[in-house]
């Protein structure tokens, strides 16, 4: 069996007006985080996967949207991607007592996450 996609992300410009939009789109219930400038997902009984919203900043990071896959070994999984001619944006990355993360540029540059516990 293959690797789970666990969460999504969604990066954008303006918060306020991606929670109207999202919220009312989807109905889905938004949690302000304890990282500032970031909003978890929350998707219910549906059967779906949770995500997040977040701010873009300029310079840092465009807007964007992005999956994260759950990887055993979080290493492994980032040199192995590289092996396969991926490009690494954000190497193993602690999100205190949450867990961690990397994420890679593939190989036509769609923005994928790697998590692990």
């Amino acid at each position: 069996m293959g690797n789970p996609v666990v969460h999504f992300e969604i990066c954008v410009k303006d918060m306020e007006k991606a929670h109207e939009f999202y919220g009312q789109l989807f109905d889905w219930e938004l949690k302000k985080d304890a990282m500032e400038d970031y909003t978890i997902i929350e998707v219910g009984e549906g059967g779906g996967i949770g995500g997040g919203i977040m701010k873009a900043e300029e310079g840092k990071f465009p807007p964007y949207v992005a999956f994260y896959v759950s990887v055993d070994d979080l290493e492994a999984s980032v040199k192995k991607a590289e092996e396969l001619g991926a490009t690494i944006i954000v190497p193993p990355t602690p999100i205190p007592n949450v867990g961690r993360f990397a994420m890679f540029n593939d190989l036509d540059g769609n923005m994928i996450g790697l998590w692990s516990k």
